[in-house]
């Protein structure tokens, strides 16, 4: 059962790579961009200020694990 899994996915991969190259190259970016942008315009209006990305508190959080 597990080998035909196996093989059902190998014969399935290019396939389904094909079609995600083909899904990418008719993306519409800018109707994309349109759609998403209530969501970003609403995560600007409400998400916290933060005075930084969180990237230097990890860095100082990495710093002190032993080498």
């Amino acid at each position: 059962m597990i080998r035909r899994l196996v093989e059902i996915w190998k014969e399935a991969g290019p396939k389904l790579e094909a079609i995600r190259h083909r899904e990418i190259r008719e993306a519409d970016n800018r109707k994309v961009l349109a759609l998403l942008e209530g969501a970003f315009n609403h995560a600007l209006r409400t998400a916290p200020l933060r005075p930084s990305s969180g990237l230097v508190e990890m860095q100082k959080w990495f710093a002190k694990l032993p080498r």
